[in-house]
């Protein structure tokens, strides 16, 4: 059962004409593949929107469906049909003109004009410590170039450059056809010159016509300090070249930080374990603690409870760009000893025996107590 056309153009049932073209229109901008191309339905959903628009923006077809809905429209002989479309830009062109997209939302499109070249991405690993301080970093990948043997204009040196016989210099070629909506009339850009309106006459044996051959590029690429695994960077003109005089596009840098198996990063700060035994966690004791800088030494006071957090101020991740050094928070596991020996024993026996109420009293409640066991 086909979807309300109301609901399809998000419109109220007493919305007027202004109402629906504009709903209409701003749909057509959300669900043209140009800048949907995540959702392969773009092009049905586009389609109902255009069928509800064809029945809401004619009167008729507008108070039968209020009416009879739509079987009513059946009845009187209406059928939608897209199919005779070869593409959703003949779609678009036949609401639109044929302009279709562009012309629709104030863009232009110029035949032979200069367009951008695609842009590039991929990854880079880093360690923690690089991400830290900071690293430079060269990756190498194959991006598209200006041939320099044709200068991009794809004709072999020396050989003219001549008008299309297919398109006759026009840059597109149009075709008449009969729908149910009447006359269309298809324009889209000439196969053969690819739009240019001119041809070579002999390719450049280099680049075979296309004025582009790939090759291989090195790029120092700057990696600031505090920078997140995943974090994206944009390295402008980086990527393929432009056509016809066009500016190329940029190159994108995923950066990737390998885990260190020593911290765990909470944004700007680091989380360590570090484990300690029972005895001198009861007595207090210095240890030697992992950083970014290497090891450093902690005082660990005497009577440290189990999964007690020591935070080390400013030995944490710097930021990117302004606001203060995370810390280090070093998460205290206090160890049971296990396989005493006798004398080992003997000692613990004498010491559990000299345990009184005050070597278990602490200063904090039960609630306390229940919010630190459940936060180890």
């Amino acid at each position: 059962m086909p979807r309300d056309y109301y609901e399809v153009l998000s419109v109220p049932r007493d919305a007027d004409e202004a109402t629906i073209k504009k709903s209409f229109r701003r749909l057509a901008r959300e669900l043209h593949p140009d800048v949907n191309a995540h959702d392969p339905q773009a092009e049905e959903k586009f389609k109902e929107a255009a069928e509800a628009y064809e029945v809401l923006s004619d009167t008729e077809r507008r108070q039968t469906y209020d009416a009879y809905g739509h079987e009513g429209l059946k009845g009187g002989g209406y059928q939608p049909n897209f199919q005779d479309f070869g593409s959703i830009s003949d779609l678009f062109s036949a609401f639109f003109g044929s302009g279709g997209f562009d012309t629709a939302f104030g863009g232009t499109r110029m035949r032979g004009g200069a367009v951008q070249g695609g842009d590039v991405a991929l990854a880079v690993q880093i360690s923690l410590q690089d991400a830290a301080r900071g690293a430079e970093v060269e990756v190498t990948y194959d991006a598209t170039a200006l041939c320099e043997t044709c200068h991009g204009n794809g004709a072999e040196p020396g050989t003219p450059i001549v008008t299309c016989d297919k398109c006759r210099g026009a840059g597109q070629i149009q075709a008449v056809q009969r729908t149910r909506f009447g006359q269309m009339v298809r324009t889209a850009l000439c196969d053969k010159c690819g739009g240019d309106g001119k041809i070579a006459e002999q390719p450049c044996h280099t680049c075979d016509g296309r004025g582009m051959v790939a090759r291989e590029r090195r790029v120092k690429v700057d990696i600031p300090a505090g920078i997140a695994d995943g974090q994206r960077m944009r390295i402008t003109g980086r990527g393929h070249a432009g056509e016809r005089g066009g500016p190329p596009g940029d190159l994108y840098v995923v950066v990737r930080v390998r885990e260190d198996e020593r911290f765990l990063r909470d944004r700007e700060d680091l989380i360590t374990v570090v484990d300690v035994a029972a005895p001198l966690a009861a007595l207090g004791t210095t240890i030697q603690v992992p950083t970014l800088d290497g090891e450093v030494p902690l005082e660990v006071p005497a009577g440290t409870q189990p999964g007690e957090t020591i935070v080390m101020a400013g030995r944490g991740m710097p930021p990117v760009g302004r606001g203060r050094t995370g810390d280090l928070k070093v998460v205290v596991n206090v160890v049971i000893p296990r396989r005493l020996s006798k004398k080992q024993k003997d000692l613990m026996e004498k010491l559990a025996e000299s345990m009184t109420e005050d070597n278990l009293r602490e200063n904090e409640g039960m609630i306390a107590k229940l919010k630190r066991a459940l936060a180890g």
